[in-house]
């Protein structure tokens, strides 16, 4: 027998922790707690408060102003106090060119440059979050905060038509009625295409979040934008040359007010606007692989 015979076995090395405890980048950043970090800042509470509160000033101005004049020539505003239906195109008939824009803007251009201007970024990526990922997540909830925005507007301009008009039957500027049931599905598809149009804005207004630490930059960039393509689009010299613009094809919602839809003016709008977001998103994601983050 030897000297060490009967003295106890030494300790086995730890095992190692399971795999279900171990680092997954698939749990950095969930997407429920960036959603609560946006829905926390002011410029979301103000955001939404101005969208939902504009639709019951209109109806206020409506009620204390009268019926419309007819100037002559068919528009919206000549038939808006016919129904909610009718009020609530008039509604996103006024605020597609800008109200909308600002309100993606804001939500698609402050949300990395926010973080940048706060310091905090590089503590988010100090976590660890790997940067696709962090990008990816951020970009989510701002699209669907941009996404709510814009669908909210026409929701509460119903409900205060509703309140204000009464429900009725769409009343076309040109002459003729579009019954209720028809005139929803129509709704659905002016709001959809809405959103396709906005993709270019909030494209870019991203592009410049992650290009810069100024909210107000980024946000100011990507409406700049908007205002000068539409200057541009005022000038009939370029012809053909307008159809690339970002903003020519804003408005081609109002063929689905036709007795018969024509797609032609929607689909073209959308290819442009989704192409353009396609490129300034790719490009975003390239910047901000490469970006030094010091702040």
């Amino acid at each position: 027998m030897t000297a060490h015979a009967g003295r106890p076995s030494p300790p086995k090395p730890a095992t190692p922790p399971a795999a279900t405890s171990a680092y997954a980048v698939r749990r950095t950043l969930p997407l429920r707690v960036e959603a609560v970090r946006q829905f926390r800042r002011r410029r979301t509470l103000v955001a939404f408060g101005f969208l939902l509160v504009l639709p019951w000033v209109l109806v206020a101005a409506f009620k204390v102003g009268g019926d419309p004049d007819r100037d002559g020539v068919p528009n919206l505003v000549d038939v808006a106090t016919s129904s909610a239906l009718n009020f609530a195109l008039f509604t996103l008939f006024v605020s597609t060119g800008f109200l909308l824009v600002v309100a993606v803007a804001l939500f698609c251009g402050d949300t990395v440059a926010s973080e940048a201007g706060w310091s905090s970024l590089r503590y988010l990526l100090a976590a660890p979050v790997p940067r696709g990922r962090l990008l990816r997540q951020k970009l989510i909830v701002a699209l669907s905060y941009a996404v709510v925005a814009v669908v909210s507007l026409p929701l509460m301009s119903l409900l205060a038509g509703t309140v204000g008009f009464g429900w009725g039957a769409v009343e076309l500027p040109t002459g003729g009625t579009v019954p209720v049931e028809t005139a929803l599905g129509r709704m659905a598809i002016i709001v959809g295409y809405a959103l396709v149009a906005q993709l270019v804005v909030a494209a870019l207004a991203f592009l410049l979040s992650v290009t810069t630490d100024s909210p107000l930059g980024a946000v100011g960039g990507a409406v700049g934008l908007v205002i000068v393509s539409n200057i541009l689009d005022a000038v009939t010299a370029l012809g053909a040359w307008r159809d690339l613009l970002p903003t020519h094809w804003m408005y081609a919602w109002m063929d689905a007010l036709q007795p018969e839809i024509v797609w032609t003016g929607m689909a073209k709008g959308a290819a442009i606007s989704i192409a353009y977001a396609a490129v300034l998103f790719a490009l975003a994601f390239r910047r901000f692989r490469s970006r030094d983050i010091v702040s």
